[in-house]
């Protein structure tokens, strides 16, 4: 069998790595961390010209009809120009949902927006207890009915249009499709180390209709599945893709930082460490490519998704690290890039499951109690 990567998937990396090297070099990335909005919508409308937010819709509606390994390989372009906005959340994760429990009527008036950039969604899984386990909400809520209650860390919110909420109905979860700016909802921006716009949205009283359902009512649980793998996937793309910069900006670093006479790649512990690096990125791409690889064939591929997440929360972090101390005290200063990638790689860890939960998901699989 052959797991290279078609020609056309290699011309969308080789197409994205050009793109992102222009549009998106590192001083905008440093400009936008100070931004209130967080994301160019310059930017973002050039993504959009590419067909990159309709990489996952179907043709039919307007996208590119690609799979799960396509998005891998561009969120880790991604993730190497240490990207920022809100393409997992709404791209990814959003879309994954609306192609697995929207009705026909609801993709046909959401998609074709979403893929071209017009509108982007987000979800409200994480409640009090910042577990993206399902079985952890709490917020009661029929369809017909009203909603009173708050979702915690829900990504892009400011800038999103359509927010997909997981609510707790009278049989077991459920997941409602709520616009933004309905009566009632309210967006609280919270402060994160990351950088990344992480928001509290509460619900105080917000009417939600009967056509606000995606899926069947009780389903939520099952239809929130594929978007959760999805994310999980999309996330540690990024971070691999993060790894895969600090490790290059580390060896440029060792072959030209000169201390005792000589480069400081010339000793022996800094080419250990280098060689750290590169085990620790390798693995994690292999563990993502291959649980990519079996969810795009259909496979639900619950554990290696699991296993692919949580190796890679722990040695790209390891890689971050081990950077910092290959450069010396330049990267902890704010003008330096480092910060950026070990800040995003932290952030990516814990989004749709930390390395605990999917450890568990793991252990489950193996029949461990």
């Amino acid at each position: 069998m052959d797991f290279r990567p078609s020609p056309a998937q290699r011309l969308l990396v080789s197409t994205a790595r050009d793109f992102l090297q222009h549009h998106c070099p590192i001083e905008l990335v440093q400009r936008l961390v100070l931004d209130e909005r967080g994301f160019d919508e310059a930017l973002w409308r050039s993504m959009a010209e590419l067909g990159w937010p309709g990489l996952l819709i179907p043709s039919a509606l307007g996208g590119s009809g690609g799979s799960l390994v396509d998005v891998v390989l561009l969120v880790e372009e991604m993730g190497r120009a240490c990207l920022p906005g809100p393409f997992v959340t709404s791209a990814v994760a959003a879309t994954a949902v609306l192609l697995a429990a929207a009705s026909k009527a609801q993709q046909k008036r959401l998609l074709p927006a979403l893929a071209a950039g017009e509108r982007i969604a987000t979800l409200a899984l994480v409640e009090e207890s910042a577990s993206f386990d399902p079985g952890a909400v709490a917020l009661e809520c029929d369809a017909p009915g009203r909603v009173t209650g708050r979702k915690l860390f829900v990504k892009d919110a400011h800038v999103a249009d359509d927010l997909i909420v997981l609510v707790r109905g009278p049989g077991d979860l459920s997941l409602v499709l709520l616009p933004a700016d309905r009566t009632g909802i309210v967006r609280l921006p919270l402060d994160t180390a990351s950088g990344e716009r992480l928001f509290e949205v509460t619900f105080d009283g917000v009417e939600v209709r009967a056509d606000d359902l995606l899926g069947p009512a009780g389903r939520g649980r099952e239809l929130l599945a594929p978007a959760l793998r999805a994310g999980a996937l999309a996330r540690t793309a990024e971070m691999v893709g993060a790894a895969q910069r600090v490790l290059e900006l580390a060896v440029e670093h060792a072959k030209t930082r000169v201390q005792g006479g000589r480069p400081i790649g010339g000793y022996q512990a800094i080419q250990h460490a280098c060689a750290d690096l590169v085990r620790d990125v390798d693995a994690s791409r292999g563990l993502l490519y291959a649980a990519a690889w079996k969810v795009a064939e259909g496979d639900s591929a619950e554990a290696d998704v699991a296993m692919a997440k949580a190796y890679a929360s722990e040695a790209c972090l390891r890689v971050a690290r081990r950077g910092h101390q290959i450069f010396g005290a330049i990267s902890y200063c704010e003008e330096h890039p480092l910060h950026l990638f070990h800040e995003r790689i932290q952030a990516a860890s814990l989004d749709f499951g930390d390395a605990g939960l999917q450890l568990e998901t793991v252990a489950r699989a193996l029949g461990l109690a």
